[in-house]
């Protein structure tokens, strides 16, 4: 009960750096501003391109956890689309990512289709949503962050793809030997 307290203190805090731009239009700064640059029919279609990206990121991410066995997993495999719960989700993604890499390390212990990987994406995944926090400050450095996210973002992404492939390629195992039964 204490840590959703501290999660919805924390969004209170992100929902007034994202109405910021809107409550001070002087400050000309936000991604309001830079959406607006771009012209209506630019900023829709970025939008959904990214929303599309988003969507297209939490399948990958519930995936990873559905392949986890189930006494490995941190979290639910359906608790990713958290992803999608404004402004919510600017504090929940560092969860999500941490609950991912957990499972993935957990499930690393025992199954040898995740020997090849010497980490599970803790940096690039706190590291994107750390930019993407940062990203709210106005002007040049939020900017700066929000660009610095998309790699780090895109960086955690392709890890997680990669691990993907390599627990669906895993060939069935015999409980005791590295893996768990179908």
């Amino acid at each position: 009960m204490r840590l959703l307290a501290v999660k919805l203190l924390l969004t209170l805090l992100v929902a007034a750096a994202l109405a910021y731009p809107l409550l001070q239009p002087e400050a000309d700064a936000g991604i309001f501003r830079e959406l607006e640059m771009l012209g209506p029919l630019a900023a829709i279609s970025l939008t959904l391109l990214f929303l599309l990206a988003v969507f297209l990121y939490c399948r990958d991410l519930q995936c990873a956890l559905s392949l986890v066995r189930p006494e490995c997993r941190a979290a639910a495999p359906r608790s990713v689309w958290l992803m999608f719960l404004l402004p919510y989700n600017f504090i929940e993604d560092f969860f999500i990512v941490a609950h991912v890499t957990q499972s993935l390390r957990r499930e690393a212990q025992a199954n040898d289709a995740l020997r090849p990987f010497s980490h599970f994406g803790m940096l690039s995944g706190i590291g994107w949503c750390s930019a993407q926090i940062l990203s709210l400050i106005p002007h040049a450095i939020g900017s700066l962050a929000g660009l610095l996210a998309l790699p780090l973002w895109l960086a955690h992404w392709h890890l997680i793809r990669r691990i993907n492939r390599a627990l669906r390629a895993a060939p069935p195992a015999i409980v005791g030997q590295g893996q768990s039964q179908p």
